[in-house]
C-alpha cells in the first residue's frame, strides 16, 4: 500500500512538473486581478465568467496551489497568488518582446494594442487616426477606451496613452506627437452684451464656461504670457465635465471659453467666436506616452510613428 501511495505521489509530481502554465491562462489571471472579479475581467476579455473561472482553475490546477481567496464580495490574492503575478507579468513581458522582435524581422507590426485618450480628443482625433492605423497595419489588434480621470496605465494595463498637456510622469516615456494651445474666446454676441474684457483680472467679471477635466483644478485657468505663467479664478453659471458641450455653450453666447485652438480655429475664422486676449495661451501638446518596459515594442514603435505622422497636419 505504501509502495502505491509513493508512485501515484510521484506520478501527480511528473504530471505537475510537465505541465506549465499557458499564457492566455496568465494573462486571465492578471485581468482578474487588475479588475477585481471575474464579472469585469470576463467584460474586459470579452468572456463568459463561467469560462473565465474555469481557466483560473484550471491554472491553479496546472500549478498546484490556489491562487486567490473568493468571496462573495472581493477576490483577494493567496501568497503563492502574488508570487505567479509577479512572475505572469515577466512570462508575458518577455512573450511580448519576443513577438516584438518578429514583428521587426518581418516589418510587419502584429498583436494586441492597448490604447486609452481623453473622451473629447479621443473621440475627436486619436478614433480617426486609430482607423487609418489599422487600416495600415492589418494585423494589429486595437482596443481604444477613453476617460474624463487621470489613468494609471501600468496599473490598469494600458500599453500607451495618448494625453493632451505636458505633465509626463516621471517613470513613462512620452513623446510628444505634436505641438497644440489653447485660447481664450468668445461669441461676438457675448462680448456685444457684456464687453471684451482687457486684463486677465477682467475675466472674474465675465462669465467662464468652466470645463472639469482629469486632475485639473476646477475654476483656475493658468494661462502664459511672453514665457511669464499667470493664474486667474474663473467662475459661471455654467460648467461640464465635457468639452464638446462648453464649446457649444459659448457658441451660444453663454460665456468665454478656454478651448484647444484645433477645435475652436474654423469657427475663428468664420467669425462665429472672436478670441479675446490674445497674449495668453495655454499649453496643450499633444503626447504619447508608455511605459518604460514597453520602449523597445516594435509594433508600440510603428503606432506611435504612425500618429506623429498623422498628427503633423493638426500642428498650430
Amino acid at each position: 500500500m505504501l509502495a502505491a501511495h509513493a508512485a501515484s505521489a510521484r506520478s501527480a509530481m511528473t504530471t505537475k512538473k510537465d505541465t506549465v502554465p499557458l499564457p492566455e491562462d496568465l494573462r486571465v489571471l492578471l485581468t482578474v486581478i487588475r479588475k477585481s472579479g471575474f464579472a469585469a475581467a470576463a467584460d474586459e476579455l470579452g468572456l463568459s465568467p463561467a469560462y473565465v473561472s474555469k481557466r483560473i482553475q484550471i491554472l491553479e490546477t496546472t500549478l498546484g496551489t490556489r491562487l486567490l481567496h473568493r468571496t462573495s464580495r472581493r477576490i483577494a490574492l493567496t501568497e503563492d497568488g502574488e508570487r505567479v503575478q509577479r512572475w505572469a507579468l515577466r512570462i508575458l513581458d518577455d512573450f511580448q518582446q519576443l513577438h516584438d522582435e518578429l514583428s521587426d524581422a518581418h516589418d510587419s507590426p502584429r498583436g494586441r494594442l492597448h490604447l486609452c485618450s481623453s473622451f473629447g480628443f479621443g473621440r475627436n482625433h486619436v478614433a480617426p487616426a486609430v482607423s487609418l492605423l489599422a487600416e495600415r497595419y492589418p494585423e494589429l489588434e486595437i482596443r481604444l477606451d477613453l476617460f474624463d480621470r487621470v489613468v494609471d496605465i501600468v496599473s490598469e494595463g494600458f500599453d500607451l496613452e495618448i494625453r493632451v498637456g505636458d505633465d509626463i510622469p516621471g517613470q513613462h516615456i512620452g513623446r510628444r506627437l505634436v505641438s497644440n494651445r489653447r485660447v481664450l474666446c468668445a461669441a461676438p454676441a457675448y462680448l456685444q452684451r457684456h464687453g471684451t474684457p482687457q486684463t486677465l483680472n477682467d475675466l472674474e467679471q465675465h462669465h467662464c464656461l468652466v470645463i472639469k477635466e482629469r486632475d485639473n483644478a476646477f475654476g483656475i485657468w493658468n494661462l502664459e504670457r511672453d514665457g511669464v505663467q499667470e493664474s486667474v479664478r474663473v467662475s459661471g453659471p455654467l460648467s461640464s465635465n465635457n468639452g464638446e458641450i462648453v464649446l457649444q455653450w459659448a457658441l451660444d453666447g453663454r460665456g468665454v471659453l478656454l478651448r484647444s485652438l484645433w477645435d475652436v480655429k474654423p469657427l475663428l475664422e468664420q467669425g462665429r467666436l472672436v478670441q479675446v486676449l490674445g497674449d495668453y495661451t495655454q499649453s496643450a501638446n499633444v503626447w504619447a506616452v508608455y511605459p518604460t518596459r514597453l520602449a523597445y515594442s516594435g509594433k508600440l514603435r510603428a503606432c506611435v510613428e504612425f500618429l506623429q505622422e498623422h498628427f503633423k497636419g493638426l500642428s498650430v
